[in-house]
Order: structure tokens, then sequence, then C-alpha cells
């Protein structure tokens, strides 16, 4: 029998599922800020997960995931009840918790999963959390009940004003760094690299230290293959073993969005394949949403 036993696997929101699986040992040890590495089946690429939630007396770990490519796509039509191949972890370096004051969570798009935990853990250690939950427009908005009960204030922010202030999470940041009766101690910046880039930029001539968690391309997720090496303050670093999180203010952003670069053929081609064959499946799992 599996360790990893899939218990649900449902749509959150347009093409992001939350899956639960079955995982004692990682439920029972991880810690904020650490990832797995998933192997969906046999003979596919290993990707990186930050765990998004654990129950460790249930044995499970929540795992949050967007469809957009081959690997995420298969992901998304493994039922309940069904096995995942293989999941390596807790790995990568834990968050540095301390009771720092205020930190500001910043979680662009798919990024509010992987703060959650870290939300959690700060306010556990005393820190008044504020949380930005930004997205394009309402309906990519995730995790905000979560992301309510883990923070003492939580701010939604969506590119088009459909739900929440209109703008961008750099604006709704700006607003509290600029407010001298509330001064943030931290910031801790999850999503889209340009995002990070943007935050890592907003809070450096304010001196405000700046956390950001990377998700690069990973193959063994144990400092072996040298993927998922960028560069934090001039030196090379690996993001699997010396992160996933960094000093924002010293990570080479345009060289890591480069080198994510890389292989967006390869997988534009392996996606469409895919979809030749499994599209009517993976768009009838997405349809599920909308039925409610």
């Amino acid at each position: 029998m599996s360790s990893f036993r899939i218990r649900s696997n449902d749509p959150i929101a347009p093409s992001v599922f939350r899956m639960e699986v079955e995982a004692p040992d990682i439920a029972k040890y991880r810690r904020a800020g650490q990832f797995v590495i998933v192997h969906p089946s046999g003979g596919r690429e290993r990707i990186p997960l930050t765990i998004a939630d654990a129950d460790p007396v249930a044995g499970t770990i929540t795992l949050v995931y967007q469809v957009v490519g081959r690997t995420t796509a298969e992901m998304a039509l493994l039922p309940a009840g069904g096995d995942l191949g293989d999941v390596a972890g807790p790995l990568g370096k834990p968050t540095h918790v301390e009771n720092f004051g205020t930190v500001v969570c910043v979680g662009g798009g798919i990024g509010v999963a992987p703060s959650h935990p870290i939300a959690q853990a700060m306010k556990s250690a005393g820190n008044r959390v504020i949380s930005i939950l930004g997205a394009r427009t309402a309906d990519l908005i995730i995790m905000e009940r979560e992301m309510r009960l883990a923070s003492d204030d939580v701010i939604c922010v969506t590119d088009d004003g459909s739900y929440g202030r209109k703008g961008l999470v750099t604006d709704a940041l700006k607003d509290l760094l600029d407010d001298p009766s509330a001064p943030v101690n931290l910031v801790v910046a999850i999503g889209p690299p340009v995002m990070m880039k943007a935050v890592s930029e907003l809070t450096r001539p304010y001196g405000v230290k700046t956390f950001v968690s990377l998700n690069t391309v990973m193959i063994d997720g144990t400092g072996m293959c040298g993927g998922c090496r960028v560069t934090v303050g001039g030196k090379t670093k690996f993001v699997c073993v010396d992160g996933p999180e960094f000093d924002g203010h010293g990570v080479d952003f345009d060289g890591m969005m480069r080198r994510q670069r890389m292989y967006s053929a390869d997988e534009k081609v392996s996606y469409q394949a895919f979809l030749k064959e499994h599209g009517c499946r993976l768009e009838e799992r997405i349809r599920e949403l909308k039925r409610g």
C-alpha cells in the first residue's frame, strides 16, 4: 500500500487544485517554508511544491498547485483514493521564525499557498501578521479564509479591481511601509519572480528585511544536480539546500528568470501533446469548480 494515498484533489480556483495526501512522516517533521519533491507517476518529471498545510495527527499534508504544464495536468487528473507516485521531503531550510514585530506576508497568485504556513508560524511566535493577497481577478484569489485565520489583517488586491483593492500588491505594501504609526519589521514575499523582484526593490530604500521564496527548476532536491542554482549576493546558491528562502535584496532575479525560460519551448511541446490526448478530461475536472 502506498504511503502517499490521495485523500482529496479538488479545484479551488480556475486551474488551481488543492491536494491532501497521506504522508505521515512528512506531516510530523515539516516546518514552515519547507517543500517536497513530487513525482506523480513513473517516467515523468519531478516538481517542487511547498507544503501549504499539514496535519500531523491525521498524517496528511496539503499541496496547492496550478495547472501550467504536463506534470501538474497529470496531477489534476489523479482521483481521491488513488496514489501519488513519490513524495520526498520535507526539504529545504525552514523559515527563520522569531518575534520580529510586524510581519507582512505578500502572496501573489499561487504564492498565497506557501505563504500560509509562514503566516501561521509568524503569528504563533507573537508577531502581528498582515497578509496581502494578490491576483489578476477575483476568482483567482485563493485561500482567503485560511489566511484570515493565520493573520491579524488581510488585504486583498486585484489587478482589475473585481475584488478588494484595485492595483498591485506593491501598492498595498507601500501604504503599510509609509505608515509611521505601525512600522513594518519584516516582509515575506512569495509569488511570480517579477512580483518578488518588485517587492524587494520597493522595500530596499526603507531598509526593511525582505525574504523571498524561490521556486526554480529542480530534479533531485538535494543539491546534487545544480539545476536550481541562483545568484544571491554575487554568490552561487542552490535553492533546494540553501533555500528556498533568501534575502530578496541580494537575489539576481533577472538571471533566475532567464534560467526559468530555458526549457519553456520543450515544456510547451510536452503540454500540448498531453492536451491532445487528455484535454477533454482535464477540462471536465476544471469545470467541476464552476459546478460547485
